[in-house]
């Protein structure tokens, strides 16, 4: 059996008396692309932190490609691929100096890799990193995390200043990565990207992870959208006591209605009448993400709720 490349169980940090993470348990698996989903403030980066032992757990478990971070952290950053959030480099050095240092810092990594990422990433590797912009020093982080082919790519926003074109290449390299079976872990708050890319979600709220799915589960669970065209217009009323039906709208001959569930009893009544039309619209994970942070029935509530970290 193959272990989790990343494996974390009732993990938490506390800041003092403010909420970095609460009991965090979650498994990502090798070879998938998993996305770690929230607002700025969710606790994405307490939890990455956290996976390369940059800062301790309050209390929890954490494994990393079957390693502790604590005890093994040599082992486990040797393997790691890391974009961090806010990234720092040297600003007097070239971006060719930046990644020769750090492939040194490696044993090494082979010229014609570091030369292929620059080209697809279309880097400017000679001028020093203070005359770049912030696309252009997150192109050099993005350069330094996949140069030496790491088991396991972390990374944090890494879409932040790169332009459309970009972050299609950039997409376009993860799912290289996937496809050599190793695993991507990134955090973000751009849905689009992690509806395109994430064969699973996981969706952080106020410190706590409130879902993990795949992407087409998740949007099972989501409220649909359905419009029903009549021949004549139709009371609404029998629609809206039908179990799951969040709103019902009539518009002449056509009801809008919202229904979270089965769609089968909304048909069923449907066809008590003369039905001309059926249209549904799929949900898409932004619907999804907002329902979760909606609904105040899912709401985890803690005495030290203040926030202070992403």
């Amino acid at each position: 059996m193959t272990l989790p490349v990343i494996e974390t169980e009732g993990l938490t940090k506390y800041y003092g008396r403010s909420r970095g993470i609460i009991d965090v348990s979650l498994q990502v698996e090798r070879g998938e692309i998993f996305g770690f989903l929230g607002p700025n403030g969710a606790g994405k980066t307490t939890t990455i932190r956290l996976l390369l032992d940059l800062i301790r757990p309050t209390r929890g478990q954490i494994r990393v490609l079957g390693l502790d971070p604590r005890r093994d952290g040599v082992a486990v950053r040797r393997r790691v691929g890391y974009l961090p959030g806010e990234l720092a480099l040297y600003s007097d050095l070239t971006g060719q100096q930046v990644l020769e240092y750090a492939a040194h810092l490696r044993n090494g990594v082979p010229r014609k890799e570091i030369a292929r990422l620059a080209d697809r990433l279309e880097a400017d590797l000679s001028r020093p990193i203070r005359t770049l912009s912030h696309g252009n020093r997150q192109k050099i982080g993005l350069i330094m995390a996949l140069m030496h082919r790491p088991e396991l790519l972390i990374l944090d926003e890494p879409t932040t200043g790169l332009d459309p074109l970009m972050q299609q290449v950039l997409y376009e390299l993860l799912e290289e990565v996937r496809r050599d079976g190793r695993t991507v872990f990134f955090s973000s708050h751009i849905l689009p990207e992690v509806e395109r890319l994430c064969d699973r979600v996981g969706i952080l709220r106020e410190g706590r992870l409130v879902a993990v799915e795949t992407v087409s589960g998740l949007k099972g669970v989501a409220v649909r959208r359905m419009d029903l065209v009549f021949e004549g217009p139709v009371d609404p009323e029998p629609f809206r006591a039908i179990p799951g039906v969040r709103e019902v709208a009539a518009s002449g001959a056509t009801l809008h209605i919202a229904i979270q569930g089965s769609l089968d009893p909304v048909v069923k009544a449907a066809a008590q009448h003369t039905v001309l039309n059926i249209v549904t619209y799929e949900p898409n994970l932004e619907e999804v993400f907002l329902a979760f942070y909606r609904d105040d029935a899912r709401q985890a509530t803690d005495p030290r709720r203040p926030t202070t970290d992403d």
